[in-house]
């Protein structure tokens, strides 16, 4: 479908969300290291046993992405990161997948397996399919969402997210 015009009613509300494509330009300026890229695949993607902070009828998992990050380069990912509040943010959580409750990162929900090499952490970003989770649980009657590659483009840049500018 190329359009939801037909689908829209003036009851519904629109949301846009954060990309991780974004935080991603900023971790690559900044010399980070992203091995997915580097192998063509996709971010692994996990719904978490973190809840959203429910909102009448909308509740449901946190869904995260993990970026398999070299240990010298994680302060640097988490403070660039950090300087993009509305389009990512810094990571939720660093470090053992299981303190999240993803049992088996070797098996994500979406996405690529990103096994660690020695020297990398899994370091995990808010996900922007956590809406698709939460739509999932309040099962509303019509949702529309993205696609895997179809986003909202602005004439805004990366730049012009970063905090305090």
């Amino acid at each position: 479908m190329d359009s939801v015009r037909e689908l829209w009613r003036d009851d519904f509300v629109a949301f846009l969300l954060g990309c991780s494509f974004s935080a991603e330009e900023r971790l690559l300026a900044a010399g980070v290291r992203l091995r997915h890229l580097e192998t063509g695949g996709n971010v692994p993607m996990f719904r978490t046993s973190l809840r959203c902070r429910p909102v009448g009828r909308f509740h449901g998992p946190v869904v995260v992405s993990m970026r398999a990050i070299r240990r010298s380069e994680v302060e640097r990912a988490i403070a660039v990161t950090a300087e993009l509040p509305f389009a990512h943010g810094a990571p939720l959580h660093v470090g053992d997948p299981a303190e999240i409750g993803i049992t088996d990162p070797s098996t994500p929900d979406w996405g690529d397996p990103m096994p660690l090499e020695a020297d990398e952490v899994p370091v995990f970003w808010a996900c922007g399919v956590t809406p698709q989770a939460v739509l999932a649980e309040a099962r509303p009657e019509l949702a529309i969402t993205h696609a895997p590659g179809y986003m909202f483009l602005t004439d805004l840049r990366v730049a012009d997210l970063v905090a305090g500018r």
